[in-house]
């Protein structure tokens, strides 16, 4: 099944817990948290205390992706009784296994993602063990970036090595979603989809929520 996972970077914070609220009543199965640290990518975004505060407010799972250096040192600060993935970079860890590993014994499902110029090729090692790959569509710091059309070919390679090994993670994709290339980014074999601006800057949060879902099903 398709999911869909809205970003809360782009909702307004003045009105956060009222805005997800409106992604659950449409229908949205998880909640996206963009965390970055000013350091691995050009922004920052927001810490734990977030996330913290929103645990008990939605009955939707936490996805949490960690733009961060030094990941290990944070990574028990976002497990809540609602997080359900927590994703590290490829290229900000240096021992991606043991981050993993982390990740999984805190009871938490671990993801691995990977940077627009980032080849497939440099999760071979990991791809056996990860429950979820993302794949950014956009360069991570900002959201309301262009899709990168070129990362769909990561995606679809993905998808092909998931099928001939029998590997057991999703892919996700994140950057530059909309309902314009929605189809193309699912029949590369996305399972889970990652929007931000094209949901929270809606004037019906939920109304468009719920367009996501109905051509999601299609």
């Amino acid at each position: 099944m398709k999911e869909l996972a809205p970003s809360i970077l782009s909702a307004d914070f003045s009105k956060l817990g009222e805005q997800v609220r409106m992604t659950e009543e449409g229908g949205a199965q998880l909640v996206h948290f963009d965390v970055m640290d000013g350091h691995f990518v050009p922004n920052i975004s927001y810490g734990a205390v977030v996330l913290k505060n929103l645990a008990g407010k939605t009955s939707i799972p936490f996805d949490v992706h960690l733009m961060i250096e030094n990941a290990d040192d944070y990574i028990a600060d976002f497990v809540t009784d609602s997080t359900k993935y927590i994703t590290v970079h490829q290229e900000a860890c240096t021992h991606l296994h043991r981050t993993m590993s982390h990740i999984k014994e805190l009871g938490v499902k671990a993801g691995v993602a990977i940077n627009p110029a980032t080849p497939v090729s440099s999760l071979e090692c990991v791809l056996e063990d990860a429950d979820l790959i993302l794949v950014m569509s956009v360069d991570p710091g900002f959201g309301g970036q262009s899709f990168i059309e070129k990362t769909l070919e990561k995606t679809a390679a993905l998808d092909k090595l998931r099928d001939e090994n029998g590997y057991g993670f999703k892919i996700e994709m994140d950057g530059g979603i909309g309902p314009d290339n929605l189809d193309r980014v699912l029949s590369a074999g996305t399972d889970i989809i990652v929007a931000g601006s094209s949901i929270f800057k809606c004037e019906d949060i939920r109304e468009r929520t719920e367009l996501f879902l109905n051509l999601m099903r299609k």
